[in-house]
């Protein structure tokens, strides 16, 4: 009856091998998919990342450009600051030189042209530059954010991986103790015929 007992116990026990062996499968296809999952946002982070490199690049360069267009904007200044002190000459001269009157007025209202011409083209320059300043911060503010949720979703992927790691590890220790058991049923069985043997 014991000996029964024993097997009825090893047919139990190699069931829920069974099923532990088959979970154990099941739990490794599913980290085979997700170190695939891993792996994809990974490429996804570097391509991410070589874009931001090429946006900084192409920050770098509008930089360049926007300190070349100040430096224009500092020339058309100081010509504007030039111009409009030759403007103060001309008054001055035209209150000087009576007989030099017509003039003095038409080359003071082209300098007043030159003056309004150049004040114009600061005004556009800088509004130029603000809107293409705008439009980087903009790029730059998107990819941030695009760059930060691919960096929460490998961290959420990091975390359910390592899960898994110890889910299998629990898994093996549950499969050693079971084949420990079952070697320990083994031995009691053989013990039980050594038994047998030796009373008959």
């Amino acid at each position: 009856a014991q000996v029964r007992f024993l097997k009825a116990k090893l047919r139990v026990m190699q069931e829920e091998l069974d099923k532990v062996v088959c979970e154990c499968n099941r739990k490794e296809d599913e980290i085979q998919d997700l170190k695939s999952q891993v792996k994809n946002l990974e490429e996804d982070c570097m391509k991410q990342q070589r874009t931001v490199s090429g946006q900084q690049l192409q920050i770098g360069k509008y930089k360049s450009l926007f300190e070349e267009a100040n430096k224009k904007c500092d020339g058309l200044q100081q010509q504007l600051s030039s111009v409009e002190r030759e403007l103060e000459n001309k008054r001055r001269l035209q209150k000087q030189a009576a007989t030099s009157h017509s003039a003095t007025e038409v080359r003071l209202n082209r300098a007043l042209e030159e003056a309004e011409k150049y004040k114009l083209e600061l005004s556009k320059l800088r509004q130029s530059n603000k809107d293409i300043a705008d439009e980087e911060l903009k790029k730059i503010e998107v990819l941030k954010s695009e760059n930060k949720k691919l960096e929460k979703q490998k961290g959420e992927l990091m975390i359910g991986f390592k899960k898994q790691l110890k889910l299998i590890d629990v898994l093996k220790r549950q499969k050693m103790h079971i084949e420990a058991a079952k070697m320990l049923s083994f031995t009691e069985e053989e013990f039980m015929k050594a038994l047998e043997w030796g009373s008959s």
